[in-house]
């Protein structure tokens, strides 16, 4: 069923009753949705590797749906992220995220079940891909969601399942900013709006925080005080040594380590920022070298506007 309607917000109800909702940026049109109550979706679990994608079965009722975003200014990454801290505020864990080349550019997008175009673009080589999990009574519910962009407008999709045949997701308009804020001192790394945190130290395997100082969290910090609104996402990233579960549970204490400093060495409000880790699954380098693996051990920051 093809429908288009001003949206801001999308609400989920979970097995266990609580709502929850996932804010959109201001102005963003349902462009269609399919709802199948007894159906089976394979939803990717991993990059395009050796002819094939590894997805992860899920059953139950399977609801398909895509919005257009007014603008093309907001990169996908920028769309992307407050979302995922939302979903982990609610309860979600994230299994899986990638972004178009490290996914696997054209086989993994077309590797996904997505709505068609024009209803849901896809730019082969920017966008952006989660998938999280979350625990119910009555079984797990799935969410994926999958962010791009054209030169006059942004793209969201999401797939929801729920094993409990749970409401599909209802949408409404939000007024918060999805635009980042920029930070004097701190270059953003590529991909827009991200900020990498270079120079924190930990120890080698822990997530202890050196003593400092570090010049980057006093600018996130001031950052913070000069824009009341604002709120700031720390996301931890590791190599490729080790397994997923441990590395995705390192990369959460240390960006958690960050968030504790920031707090109480920088007066930074605990309500104003959050923590996750989600290991080796976004590198920035080639793990297969030194260098590329040192470069991909970090905590970085995406600072938006309230």
């Amino acid at each position: 069923m093809l429908r288009a309607a001003v949206i801001s917000a999308l609400s989920v109800l979970p097995g266990t009753g609580a709502a929850t909702t996932l804010d959109l940026p201001s102005g963003a049109q349902l462009t269609a949705e399919a709802t199948e109550a007894q159906a089976r979706a394979l939803l990717p679990l991993g990059p395009w590797a050796d002819g094939a994608v590894q997805t992860v079965p899920a059953e139950g009722q399977v609801s398909l749906r895509a919005w257009r975003l007014p603008g093309g200014a907001r990169t996908t990454l920028q769309v992307l992220e407050p979302l995922r801290a939302q979903l982990l505020e609610n309860g979600y864990e994230v299994q899986f995220a990638c972004a178009d080349h490290v996914c696997g550019g054209f086989d993994f997008r077309y590797a996904m079940e997505l709505l068609p175009e024009p209803d849901m673009h896809v730019d082969l080589g920017d966008f952006q891909y989660l998938l999280a999990r979350r625990a119910g009574a009555a079984g797990p519910e799935h969410l994926a969601l999958t962010v791009s962009r054209a030169p006059e407008a942004g793209f969201v999709h999401l797939t929801h399942v729920s094993a409990a045949a749970a409401p599909a997701p209802s949408v409404v308009a939000s007024s918060k900013s999805f635009a980042a804020v920029p930070v004097a001192g701190l270059p953003s790394a590529a991909g827009g709006g991200r900020i990498a945190l270079d120079d924190l130290e930990f120890g080698t395997g822990d997530a202890d925080l050196g003593p400092g100082p570090y010049p980057s969290l006093a600018a996130l910090a001031e950052a913070l005080a000069a824009a009341p609104a604002a709120r700031l996402v720390l996301v931890g990233h590791t190599d490729a040594v080790g397994g997923l579960d441990g590395n995705v549970a390192l990369s959460r204490r240390r960006a958690d380590a960050v968030r504790a400093r920031l707090i109480s060495a920088h007066g930074v409000a605990p309500g104003r920022v959050t923590a996750e880790g989600i290991g080796w699954l976004a590198p920035r380098a080639d793990n297969a070298d030194p260098a590329g693996r040192e470069a991909n051990r970090r905590v970085e920051a995406l600072l938006l506007g309230g």
